[in-house]
């Protein structure tokens, strides 16, 4: 198959604060040997952030996080607790979540003082309302999700706070669990870091007819063996079936991508699968600025065809309507156990 090119930021823009951190000038001087203009702030206010959409998803920042952004949070049905890495993604998805999320141009921001983030993960050691209190999911400890703001993976050979995290993870001698899902399949340098068991790789997957929605990612064929080689590693892993989208064709094309998947962890011993089937949503929020950055984009978001749901914050989304939801279910929970008996529904949303 051809060659993936990683993601190189064309502008990195740094603050003072960042360069104070070992870990942020790593970052700084890995971008410029890539080829990357650094642009030295004269403050640690970001300043001449690109308009353009194109612009913004070719540079980087690499900041400071503030101490409200470093505090973990809940991150049910996922994971006890959230921490972030970044913000931001480089990957060009019409459906990308984030949309709604993340205010201002969709820049990458890297954090340099990953080792103030990681000194606020131990206090919460057992806490938590997904995992730390779960019958059905003790096992897996106290869980921390890294990326729910972005993909850390596919920023890795720039920041390198990934695999600082599986280490640290891997020799943290208590019953804890990171987490990430990912859409890359750059995981050559992670295969041989002493992980412990206490990472658990989850890749992000879809039918067929839904890789024309996924600019900027590797093709399905490529994650599916990124995740054969970490299984073989040791790594626990798991699916991130999203968005599951009712396509023409979609019972046939979900069933043929779990197909896959099983051919690719043929002869694996116990990789420890899990999978998490999340269905298409959106907000008006997230529409308008999809419906910006992607005109003309085939992605399903006509309200007619949806029911509004309010949200835990009072906010309403765009859902599919219940039957439709119901049946959706039914086959994919369905076509998982066919397919990948040994596979751990975690949730179905």
């Amino acid at each position: 198959m051809p060659d993936f090119r990683p993601w190189i930021p064309r502008r990195v823009l740094v603050t003072p604060a960042a360069l104070r951190f070992e870990h942020g000038s790593a970052m700084v001087e890995r971008a410029a040997q890539a080829g990357s203009e650094i642009v030295r702030l004269a403050s640690d206010r970001l300043s001449g952030l690109p308009d353009s959409y194109r612009d913004a998803k070719s540079t980087m920042a690499v900041v400071v996080a503030s101490p409200s952004r470093r505090r973990p949070q809940p991150i049910p049905p996922s994971a006890d607790w959230r921490f972030d890495l970044a913000e931001g993604c480089p990957a060009h998805c019409q459906y990308c979540y984030l949309a709604g999320s993340l205010a201002g141009p969709p820049i990458i921001r890297a954090y340099a003082n990953l080792p103030e983030i990681l000194a606020e993960l131990p206090p919460l050691l057992g806490q938590g309302t997904v995992t730390s209190r779960s019958t059905a999911r003790a096992a897996e400890g106290t869980t921390f999700e890294c990326s729910c703001y972005t993909d850390p993976l596919g920023i890795e050979h720039l920041t390198g706070s990934l695999s600082a995290c599986i280490t640290r993870f891997g020799a943290w001698d208590a019953p804890v669990q990171l987490r990430f899902t990912t859409k890359f399949d750059a995981v050559a340098p992670i295969l041989g870091l002493a992980h412990g068991g206490r990472t658990r790789i989850r890749f992000s997957l879809n039918a067929a007819s839904a890789e024309r929605l996924e600019g900027g990612a590797p093709r399905m064929d490529r994650r599916l063996a990124a995740l054969r080689a970490v299984a073989q590693a040791g790594y626990p892993v798991g699916l991130t079936i999203a968005p599951i989208l009712p396509l023409p064709g979609w019972r046939q094309e979900y069933d043929r991508l779990l197909a896959l998947v099983a051919e690719a962890l043929d002869g694996v011993p116990d990789p420890a699968l899990t999978a998490e089937l999340i269905t298409h949503r959106f907000t008006d929020k997230s529409k308008a600025v999809l419906t910006g950055w992607y005109p003309g984009s085939p992605l399903p978001m006509d309200e007619a065809a949806r029911t509004r749901k309010l949200t835990k914050f009072g906010t309403g989304k765009w859902v599919l309507p219940k039957a439709e939801m119901s049946e959706m279910r039914g086959f994919m929970t369905a076509a998982l156990q066919r397919r990948l008996p040994e596979a751990a529904l975690l949730y179905w949303t």
